[in-house]
């Protein structure tokens, strides 16, 4: 496993990736773009900060690039439809630096509130101007939070100790949140018409672009102060000016801009404005916790295919979708186990959840790993439950998902169904504690066996001396049993072999599935391998 730091990160996030055997870690910042092209040609993992920009053209270099990870909360230096495109996962580090930002943010409310800055640059220009610095009480005001996420409700808990009423807005936060945080929530106009105070915590997407403009700022509470330590692209620097110098706005605080650095600097020199250099989450305990954060979520993933913080996966809540890891990487070996259980041009695949599974939320992710693991063994380019949905329809093949509460013999069941035009496939498959995906179910036959490494899969007749056959063959050409499993049903059976693959004879396997072939007995038998 080869990782590629191309940005500065502490040491203790490099001893996460260093710690673990075989791992090759090449940190080494600020190398030119073609000697960082040429270091990607076989590397697994791409970690950076906000100075390499990671767009196609170097992710066409990374063959096999299987993560890009952002020591950070933005992406806007990663081409991310480019990286989904080619499978690759875009993760990042949303919550390392929360406390740092929402400190921030109450520091500038708080700037705002005394003058602070204006104070302490008359200090240093020799003039005791106490009378010009009257200042305001925070306490008893209100303060409105525009995105009640990790940071804004790190702020809320900050206001609520200084005696202030918090009202948030935020359309993907339940009621029950907002209040165990002592917060109300309303509409963004309702929060700008009653809030004193007004703290900017929202994503940069088209919908929120320039979201503070003329039209917003007109149905602000007059006096109203706003602070910003998001992105810049959520206010409209022009608008904020004009509501400044109108009066409704009474000052701003800043801390992102949408050019950075900025090539206009009259509204960040306005006296109603504090402004700092993009620093919010710049502290050594962020920095820190941000690089040790995205070394973690690197190492889970190519070791463990645990998927966290990720960018281009579906949005799933991160509680649910670690609930989900194990049922993910069953599902990515299911789809591996289908589709190397012969050959035909593949139609249609069927992902049916039985059970507990389907009261989960973001169950559908299970059926991109299903697909990833079907089409990766199939397909010369990178396949991941990242891009396996697009890869599966851009090749004709329909996924269609179903449900049934039904518990079918276990708690939670996934049950897969391949349609080609050479028949039919049907394995299932669960998980047992803890954490042990298991294939319970071939061609229809009730069959117990771990999900993993090599297989052999043999459908024959039901009759003595079958398995005392396959045994002595497997013996002759010298591969071990590790596992033998053995289901039955209406005169035929089906037998689930897991085997130790000999490195020194690679192809004896292949050669004891020929002769097994031949046995009048055997109807046919499949070669599985599992990552």
């Amino acid at each position: 496993m080869k990782i590629v730091v191309a940005d500065d990160l502490p040491a203790s996030a490099l001893e996460i990736l260093r710690a673990e055997t075989g791992w090759i870690v090449d940190a080494r910042s600020g190398r030119p773009p073609a000697a960082l092209a040429a270091d990607l040609a076989d590397a697994d993992a791409l970690l950076v900060r906000s100075a390499t920009k990671v767009d196609s053209r170097l992710l066409e270099s990374a063959p096999s690039l299987r993560i890009v990870a952002r020591a950070g909360t933005g992406v806007d230096n990663v081409d991310v439809p480019a990286a989904s495109a080619r499978g690759i996962l875009v993760v990042n580090a949303p919550g390392a630096n929360s406390i740092s930002v929402a400190e921030h943010a109450c520091a500038l409310m708080l700037a705002l509130a005394r003058s602070v800055p204006a104070a302490d640059r008359a200090m240093k220009e020799g003039k005791w101007e106490k009378r010009r610095f009257l200042g305001t009480e925070v306490r008893g005001k209100t303060l409105g939070v525009a995105g009640l996420g990790r940071i804004g409700q790190e702020v809320a808990q900050r206001a609520r100790a200084f005696g202030m009423r918090v009202v948030a807005h935020d359309p993907y936060i339940s009621k029950e949140v907002a209040s165990g945080l002592g917060a109300e929530l309303m509409s963004l106009d309702d929060l700008c018409a009653t809030a004193d105070y007004v703290t900017l915590h929202l994503p940069a997407t088209p919908e929120t672009r320039h979201v503070f403009n003329d039209d917003r700022f007109a149905r602000c509470k007059p006096g109203m102060r706003i602070i910003n330590t998001a992105r810049g692209e959520l206010i409209d620097g022009a608008a904020l000016q004009r509501a400044i110098a109108s009066g409704v706005i009474a000052g701003a605080a800043l801390d992102v801009f949408e050019k950075e650095p900025p090539t206009d600097w009259s509204l960040a020199q306005l006296p109603q404005v504090i402004a700092t250099p993009h620093i919010a989450a710049s502290t050594e305990e962020a920095q820190e916790l941000v690089g040790v954060e995205t070394a973690a979520t690197v190492r889970d993933f190519l070791r463990d295919g645990i998927v966290r913080n990720a960018v281009n996966f579906p949005a799933v809540h991160p509680d649910e979708l670690q609930r989900l890891q194990p049922w993910i990487r069953l599902c990515d070996q299911l789809g591996g186990v289908i589709t190397q259980m012969g050959t035909g041009g593949i139609e249609a695949l069927g992902v049916r959840y039985y059970g507990a599974l389907v009261e989960s939320r973001g169950v559908e992710v299970l059926a991109a790993s299903v697909a990833a693991g079907l089409l990766r063994p199939i397909l010369s380019s990178g396949v991941s439950i990242v891009n396996a949905r697009a890869a599966a329809r851009d090749r004709g093949i329909e996924i269609v998902e179903t449900r049934s509460s039904r518990p079918r013999h276990f708690t939670s069941l996934v049950s897969i169904k391949l349609q080609t035009d050479a028949g039919e496939r049907w394995v299932e498959g669960t998980v047992f504690e803890p954490n042990s995906p298991r294939l319970v179910s071939v061609l229809g036959v009730d069959v117990e066996a771990p999900l993993g490494g090599t297989m052999l899969i043999i459908a024959n007749d039901d009759q003595p001396g079958v398995i005392g056959e396959v045994g002595t063959i497997l013996g002759r050409h010298r591969v071990n049993i590790a596992n033998f499993a053995l289901g039955r049903s209406d005169g035929g059976a089906i037998g689930v072999v897991n085997v130790d693959e000999d490195a020194g004879a690679p192809h004896a396997l292949d050669a004891a599935v020929e002769e097994l072939r031949r046995v009048p007995a055997i109807k046919t038998a499949w070669v599985v391998r599992l990552a």
